[in-house]
């Protein structure tokens, strides 16, 4: 019963996927075919990727608006970098030094100058994105070599996932492994309960609050090589909404938006529930300003769904 009620959150939200995936396969069961769900996969990994980093803020109070311009910014740096001649696996690890100092750069903000993260991503979100428009021209680069196409698309023979599918599980298992084996993710709640109490108990929590921000930054950077990989494209308008989705999705799995309370396994519910949705909508509906209109709807009962436990939990 402990068990049950600690993750009362995660249970309803696979029953509802349950009941999702049982009301789709009556209303075209098409779309749940292992080539129909494997095609849909590629749109997935980048918003799972940036969901775990964004859950360890939402935790402790933070937000990060500023994801999708990082990801274009670290884009245009591999693709300008392309353009003047570098390799583009130099290329790629130039736009992940490019991406985390960005992330940084948040974390410095939020946790050393104590402005709120709400203004100092807002700021950055404009900010990174505009560098991003100002020296690319907004003009995009492709033609990248056929072998740089693994990184977003290569399958592996035997089990048929992409790169980037691998690349997510192994930094969910390290996460979830950090956060539930280490002081880490007890560490972010109790910041997100009254950070002046972490503080006062000795927590580094400047350090911390710095820490996740700059991964943030990073596994955006790794996000921004895979896109330009999948779509052989480098320019400065990827990743517009995709904080949006991002927020959605931790939100839905159960992190309160007041910090506090959240974890990856909801998180991984939440990511799944949101991209089989949109993705049968596009699918069936092949419409995308439907899709937005679900994703508002989606944030809105994740939010009333997390209150109406709280309360009840209380």
């Amino acid at each position: 019963m402990k068990f049950l009620k600690e993750y009362i959150h995660e249970a309803v939200l696979l029953v509802v996927l349950i009941v999702l995936m049982t009301v789709i396969r009556f209303i075209d069961p098409s779309f749940l075919t292992a080539n129909a769900q494997a095609e849909l996969s590629t749109h997935v990994w980048q918003l799972a990727l940036l969901a775990i980093p964004m859950t360890m803020i939402i935790v402790t109070g933070g937000i990060d608006l500023s994801i999708g311009s990082t990801m274009a910014l670290a884009a245009v740096t591999l693709g300008l970098s392309y353009k003047a001649g570098i390799s583009p696996w130099i290329g790629s690890l130039m736009a992940l030094v490019v991406a985390t100092a960005a992330g940084w750069l948040n974390g410095v903000f939020v946790s050393k100058v104590k402005v709120l993260p709400l203004i100092v991503t807002l700021a950055t979100m404009s900010a990174y994105r505009g560098i991003a428009e100002g020296v690319s021209k907004a003009a995009p680069v492709s033609g990248f070599p056929p072998g740089f196409a693994v990184v977003g698309q290569g399958y592996d023979k035997l089990i048929g996932l992409p790169w980037s599918g691998w690349v997510f599980i192994a930094a969910f298992v390290l996460a979830l492994w950090v956060w539930l084996k280490t002081p880490f993710g007890t560490s972010l709640t109790a910041i997100g309960h009254n950070e002046s109490a972490a503080r006062f108990s000795g927590l580094p929590v400047a350090r911390l609050k710095t820490w996740i921000y700059t991964i943030s930054g990073f596994l955006a950077g790794i996000a921004a090589v895979q896109y330009v990989s999948l779509r052989n494209t480098a320019k400065a308008d990827i990743g517009t909404g995709m904080e949006l989705d991002v927020i959605t999705a931790v939100v839905l799995g159960g992190s309160s938006v007041t910090g506090g309370r959240g974890n990856l396994l909801g998180t991984l519910l939440g990511v799944i529930l949101i991209h089989e949705v949109r993705e049968f909508v596009s699918w069936y509906w092949q419409s995308d300003e439907l899709n937005l209109l679900v994703i508002g709807s989606l944030l809105i009962i994740s939010v009333l769904l997390n209150s109406f436990i709280n309360r009840k939990s209380r």
